[in-house]
């Protein structure tokens, strides 16, 4: 299985902000959303940088509530670790387990595709352990 297969599955929308949107506004949008991190994209439309709910929490315990204020290019994360849809999910899950992050922006030559999160990772990891056991199953019950 690889990353495609999780992009067919929960489709190719990803949420992005410019560098000068504050942390308030960053905030805000997670929650709207109901998601855990959004991608910070330049002019050109490139990557720029990641941020997620734990960065913000970080930053506001380091620099207090005035933190809200500083635009998302302060405390985003700028060296951004990608993924390809050919990529496998043991790929993947070796990366944000050795990075300890939890998603992984899906880029190709274009740009910007998809997003994944450890819990896509882990619900096709599941649907497929599951489909082996009924595999399995079957087999035993007909062999």
């Amino acid at each position: 299985m690889n990353v495609a297969v999780i992009l067919k599955e929960k489709g190719r929308d990803v949420i992005v902000a410019a560098p000068e949107v504050s942390l308030l506004e960053i905030a805000k949008i997670l929650r709207e959303h109901g998601i855990g991190c959004i991608v910070i994209c330049g002019d050109n439309g490139a990557i720029a940088g990641i941020v997620s709910e734990r960065d913000i929490v970080r930053r506001i315990a380091q620099d207090g509530p005035g933190a809200l204020k500083y635009p998302v290019s302060k405390c985003m994360t700028t060296k951004v670790i990608s993924c390809q849809e050919a990529d496998t999910i043991d790929h993947v899950m070796a990366e944000m387990t050795s990075g300890r992050f939890r998603h992984l922006p899906v880029v190709n030559n274009d740009g910007l595709i998809g997003l994944i999160s450890i819990g896509d990772v882990v619900t096709l990891r599941i649907a497929e352990a599951e489909m082996e056991a009924a595999a399995m199953r079957d087999y035993i019950s007909t062999g």
